[in-house]
Formats: C-alpha cells, sequence, structure tokens
C-alpha cells in the first residue's frame, strides 16, 4: 500500500487529501454507515429465514435464494458498475445506490409473491456490488496515507456493526411485527444514510477511468490471485454455515427463538472486536491475520456441529465464530490492496465481485447440502473450506518468497 510518491497513479487522490482532511471523522463514519446499510440488507434474510419461508409458502432451501441471488448480482455489479460510471463522482454514485437501496428494501416489504420479493432482491445486488466495490478503497481517499489503514478498518466496521445491530433488530422486529417491516425500516434507514452521504462527504471524482481489460492484467500477480482465494473459500464456507445458523441453533436444548436472537447479537458484538483486531494485525502482516483467522474458523465451525448438544458449548463456540468471520473482510482488503497499491479500485472491484460471488455460492450450496443432507451437514462443508483457506494462506508465502528471488535473480 506504499507506493513511491514519483510513481504511484494513486498521487491525484493523495493530493486531494488537505480539503477532506477537516472532514474525516464524519466522512469516514458515513462510509461505514452505507456498508451497514448494504450489509444489514443483505444478510437481514438469515435471521428472518423461518418466517420469511413460511409467510410466503416456500422452503428453508428455497428462501436462502434472497441470499443467494443477490450475491451473483453484486459479483457483477461490482466489476460492471465501476467500468459503467467511469469518471463519475464517487460521492454522486453512491447516493444513488443508497436511494436505489430504499427503494428496494421497501419494494421487499411490498412483495406480494417469493418472485417479486427476489426481483427486490436483484435491485439489491447491484446495490451491494457497486458500493462495496467504490467503498472499500475509499480510505485512503478520506485520510493521509499513514492513516488509511486505521480508516479502513472502520469502513469495514459497518459490516461488523450490521451483525451486532442490523441483523438481530431485524431478527426482533421480524419477531415483533412481522418480517416485512424489517425491510420496511431498513429502506427508511437507506435513504437517510444516502443524505448524509451528500452531506458530509467530499468531491470524489474518478482518477482514472476503469475498464474491463484491466482486470485480466491484475491477474497475472501470484499474490492477488491467493488473496482472492482465499476470500473464495473463506467466505463460501461462511455463508454456506451461517445462512443456515438460525435452523441449527432451533435444535440446540433449551434455546428458545428469543435467546436466538441474543446469541445473534453476542456473534455480532464478537465480529465487530474481530474486525478492528483483526485490521490492527493487518494493517503489519495481513498474511498472519489471515492465519489466525482460517484456523480459528475451521476449528469452531466443525466443533459446533458435535457441540449441538450443550448449550454453553453452543454458545462459546458461536461467540468465537464471530470474533473470527469479524476480521475477514478488512484482512482480505489489506491483502488485495498491499497486492496492487497502483490499482486500487480496480483491485477493490475484485475484491468485492469475489467477495459476493462466494456469498452466493456459500448460500447456494449451503441450501442443497440443508435441502439434501440437513442443516447441521452445512458446518462440515463451511468448515473443511475454511481448513483449505488455512492451506492457501500458508502456502502463499512460499509463492510470495520464490516470485521476489525470480525477481532479484532475473
Amino acid at each position: 500500500m506504499n507506493a513511491t510518491p514519483d510513481t504511484s497513479p494513486e498521487l491525484p487522490e493523495v493530493a486531494e487529501l488537505p480539503e477532506p482532511q477537516r472532514s474525516l471523522p464524519l466522512s469516514v463514519l458515513t462510509v461505514a454507515a452505507t456498508t451497514f446499510s448494504v450489509v444489514t440488507t443483505e444478510m437481514l434474510p438469515v435471521g428472518l429465514l423461518t418466517s420469511l419461508s413460511s409467510g410466503l409458502g416456500v422452503s428453508d432451501g428455497s428462501a436462502g435464494l434472497t441470499v443467494t441471488l443477490p450475491g451473483v448480482v453484486a459479483a457483477l455489479a461490482a466489476l460492471l458498475l465501476p467500468v459503467a460510471v467511469r469518471r463519475a463522482d464517487r460521492r454522486t454514485v453512491l447516493c444513488a445506490l443508497m436511494v436505489l437501496l430504499a427503494a428496494a428494501n421497501v419494494l421487499s416489504a411490498l412483495a406480494p409473491a417469493f418472485g417479486v420479493l427476489l426481483a427486490a432482491r436483484v435491485l439489491v445486488g447491484v446495490c451491494i456490488g457497486g458500493v462495496w466495490a467504490i467503498a472499500a478503497g475509499l480510505g485512503v481517499r478520506l485520510v493521509r496515507e499513514e492513516s488509511a489503514g486505521r480508516a479502513t478498518t472502520v469502513i469495514f466496521s459497518g459490516i461488523a456493526v450490521a451483525s451486532v445491530l442490523g441483523v438481530p433488530a431485524g431478527t426482533f422486529l421480524g419477531e415483533l411485527a412481522g418480517w416485512r417491516w424489517a425491510f420496511a425500516v431498513m429502506g427508511a434507514f437507506a435513504l437517510a444514510v444516502a443524505g448524509l452521504l451528500a452531506a458530509t462527504l467530499p468531491p470524489l471524482p474518478s482518477s482514472a477511468a476503469i475498464r474491463l481489460g484491466a482486470f485480466p492484467g491484475l491477474l497475472r500477480g501470484a499474490r492477488l490471485r491467493a488473496g482472492l482465494l482465499v476470500v473464495l473459500l473463506l467466505v463460501t464456507g461462511h455463508f454456506a454455515a451461517y445462512t443456515y445458523v438460525r435452523p441449527v441453533l432451533e435444535r440446540v436444548p433449551d434455546l428458545g427463538a428469543g435467546l436466538i436472537s441474543g446469541l445473534l447479537l453476542a456473534y455480532g458484538i464478537a465480529g465487530i472486536v474481530g474486525n478492528f483486531a483483526g485490521g490492527a494485525l493487518a494493517a503489519r502482516d495481513p498474511r498472519r491475520a489471515l492465519l489466525a483467522i482460517s484456523a480459528g474458523l475451521a476449528a469452531v465451525v466443525l466443533l459446533l456441529g458435535p457441540a449441538g448438544g450443550s448449550l454453553l458449548a453452543s454458545v462459546a463456540l458461536l461467540v468465537a465464530w464471530g470474533l473470527a468471520y469479524g476480521g475477514v473482510s478488512v484482512s482480505t482488503q489489506q491483502w488485495v490492496l498491499a497486492a496492487a497499491p497502483r490499482a486500487r479500485e480496480a483491485a477493490s472491484a475484485l475484491f468485492a465481485g469475489v467477495f459476493n460471488a462466494a456469498i452466493a455460492l456459500g448460500a447456494l450450496t449451503g441450501g442443497l447440502v440443508a435441502d439434501g443432507f440437513g442443516t447441521t451437514d452445512v458446518l462440515w462443508l463451511g468448515g473443511g473450506l475454511a481448513a483449505l483457506a488455512l492451506l492457501v494462506v500458508a502456502y502463499a508465502k512460499g509463492a510470495d518468497a520464490g516470485h521476489a528471488k525470480g525477481a532479484a535473480t532475473g
């Protein structure tokens, strides 16, 4: 991430810093609120899965499409939207995406049938992909270089806070007033965030137009490919299991619906801690952070199945799951930015595309396993993929060393 001043094409962005630096705290927090909005909207069906499926007359596996479909669309939007908007001001683009997110949530709340809900979730996918591709790389534009890692961590904290406040609050509201009200409230919140973006962000003109041809060139970098593969494995494994965490928890003895909402809250709080802890470690050494995260995820997800007969063990493992997964987004993003310091927005678009494709793939494969074998079997799939990610991270050091040695001798 530390490009030299006389060679980095990111200098036009850094040159803009003196003016927006004065509004730094509020601008960074507003972008964090944006990521909170899209992630909460994306994950709302997780906490509402049972009531949503019964209300619309579909199976739990079919209801999982409300997570899968936005992920597929978001993966495409993350790559195509930055190309489509090219030199448009990023503040304007973010505001437009949040207005669209508000409309999609209102349509979800009013959906008379499952097909209409899926159509609304397509719009949600466009918003998710666009926001991720743009917001993920804004830390370096809103602060000076020495604070970029901290700003990126704060922006990604919106993801963890979505788990703490968004999904549990949506679950509670769904149980209290019905799942439609959860979407309606998120629609109003997204509209408010659009207003905050317009009021607090400085102008953010694009420094260079992104073209589709830039992505294959970036993928020739071994370190970037390794980072994206880790994203694919960790996120696919996580969402294969976490999308169906409510049905899994419902099998634990003495665990009622009210306690499940509390457990999801505890999971989210642990995720916030994991986000900042993982971000602090990843700012110094992304590989070490991902080694710890991959090992932790593999262990806790694989153990949650056998521990299903114990309330205490299930609670402890769910909290540990939140702690480990909380650092995934910021740590993998730090890896990607470090691997492509001269093409941050294009690398962020690739990161967002792979991340959201993995969400869709995880929800889809989890649904197939849940419907075909049982909801607890998704834990074996999720833990196994996390173990594979651990092997990739461990191998990546050797690949980087070999690449560096070849470059030196070449």
